[in-house]
This record gives structure tokens, C-alpha cells and sequence, in this order.
């Protein structure tokens, strides 16, 4: 058995953190992240995935292809800072969007609760929405 395959064998595969048998918070194939956290590279890795997940989902709204491609930034950056989840739960937003009025949407945006969490993203997020 290779060094790799004993590895994964002993270890096993957990894809979200848990604490091991030590209490030590650990990922994926014994991942220390304690100690060893990420690397930079690692951390741009999961990034760049994750936001190609966002933008899939943000691309399920009909919406979306009719946005200009700063409009479809702050869609994709939405979903992946909330979740789809939580992103579906902005109907006025969402329904502004449809409607293409978006200085009404990026109105909508910062009058959430998310807005008060994010504080200047939101700000960000919201002007850069209303600009186009």
C-alpha cells in the first residue's frame, strides 16, 4: 500500500471540520488546522471554487444574464458571503431585479439585516449595484 493510500485509509475523509480524538480541529485527511491552518494557496484554491459554485447557482436566475457584469459581481459576491439560501430570502430585492429597477433593488439590499451584519460590504455592494 503506497504512503498515500495508507494515509487516506488511517485517517478517513471528513470534508467539514470536527474536533479529532485529542480535541484538535481537523479537516479532510487529518488536516491539522490548528497548528497547520491553510496556506495562501489553499486558501485561494478554495476561494476561486467556491465562487465559480456562486456563480453557478447565481446563474439559475433568470435575471442574471440580462445584468450588466459589475450587477452580476454583487449577485455572485451575495451568494457566496449568505449562502443561496439566505440569498433567495431577499424577495424584494430579487423582485426589484426583475423588474429592472435597481436603484430600488440596491435600496432593498441594504435594508436587511445582512446590511447591518456586513456593515460596508453591503454599502459597497449596494452602490456597486446601483452604479451598474
Amino acid at each position: 500500500m503506497s504512503l498515500l493510500s495508507s494515509v487516506k485509509f488511517h485517517e478517513g475523509l471528513e470534508l467539514k471540520p470536527y474536533l479529532d480524538s485529542v480535541g484538535v480541529l481537523t479537516v479532510g485527511y487529518g488536516r491539522n488546522l490548528d497548528d497547520r491552518g491553510i496556506s495562501r494557496e489553499e486558501a485561494e484554491m478554495l476561494l476561486l471554487n467556491d465562487l465559480e459554485t456562486s456563480t453557478k447557482e447565481a446563474k439559475k436566475f433568470e435575471f442574471y444574464e440580462n445584468l450588466t457584469s459589475n450587477r452580476q459581481d454583487v449577485i455572485v459576491e451575495m451568494i457566496f458571503n449568505l449562502g443561496l439560501t439566505r440569498f433567495k430570502k431577499f424577495k424584494k430585492t430579487i423582485g426589484y431585479i426583475n423588474q429592472a429597477n435597481h436603484s430600488a433593488a440596491a435600496d432593498e439590499m441594504l435594508d436587511s439585516r445582512w446590511a447591518k451584519q456586513v456593515g460596508q460590504r453591503a454599502l459597497t455592494l449596494s452602490n456597486k449595484f446601483r452604479a451598474g
